[in-house]
């Protein structure tokens, strides 16, 4: 889970975690966070998902967060996009309309490089996350947006006969990871057809993640 792992995952286009479509879980649920039109959306670990393209087209403004150079450069091309290129430190900044993509490593982002952002899009950063990482995670997540309410894609599946990632967390999980800053509302649960990666008996749960009230 280092962040060669990861590098060379894209630059050999072992990207089995990219989905060929939108997902469902965000179209259904993303009204469920009451956005206004020309919000911005945080996307963790976004690599060159197609949610971005579709998120665009709904009027919404997109910051994101990932660690390959090669997913970011694909991600662009895909949206027809030539974005402004800018050093940040340890980072690299990509910017074109409606959206800023910060490429390197997520724990080197700072709030005020973020921005202000009114909702997080978490579909395959926790999950892509060893146990180990999970709460770093997490806490980072919060400090990064100031606890800005999320809509929460996570697997839930015996551990034990698949490695992952993605991994499975399981409700008890989130609630240490998130419960002391959000109420957790659970809004959907679906069956993975065939099994993850057909090794596996596994769902796919949706959560949105709302600030508690002081």
């Amino acid at each position: 889970m280092e962040a060669n792992y990861w590098r060379q995952r894209w630059e050999r286009g072992e990207i089995g975690f990219h989905e060929s479509e939108v997902n469902p879980a965000l179209v259904e649920n993303l009204n469920r966070l009451n956005l206004a039109k020309g919000a911005r959306l945080f996307l963790p670990l976004c690599g060159k998902t197609l949610d971005i393209a579709w998120l665009l087209a709904q009027g919404y403004r997109i910051v994101g967060a990932e660690l390959s150079a090669f997913a970011i450069n694909e991600l662009f091309a895909a949206l027809d996009l030539v974005p402004e290129i800018t050093p940040a430190g340890t980072l690299t900044r990509y910017s074109s309309t409606n959206i800023d993509i910060w490429g390197g490593d997520i724990f080197d982002l700072s709030s005020s490089m973020l921005g202000a952002v009114d909702a997080i899009y978490d579909r395959a950063a926790l999950v892509a996350l060893p146990e180990h990482m999970r709460n770093r995670y997490a806490a980072h997540l919060i400090a990064l947006t100031h606890a800005a309410p999320q809509l929460l894609i996570t697997y839930e599946y015996d551990q034990r006969l698949y490695d992952g990632p993605p991994f499975s967390v399981p409700e008890e999980e989130l609630k240490q990871h998130y419960g002391g800053t959000y109420q957790l509302k659970q809004v959907t649960q679906d069956q993975i057809a065939g099994g993850l990666k057909g090794k596996v008996e596994a769902a796919t749960v949706t959560w949105l993640l709302q600030r508690n009230k002081p």
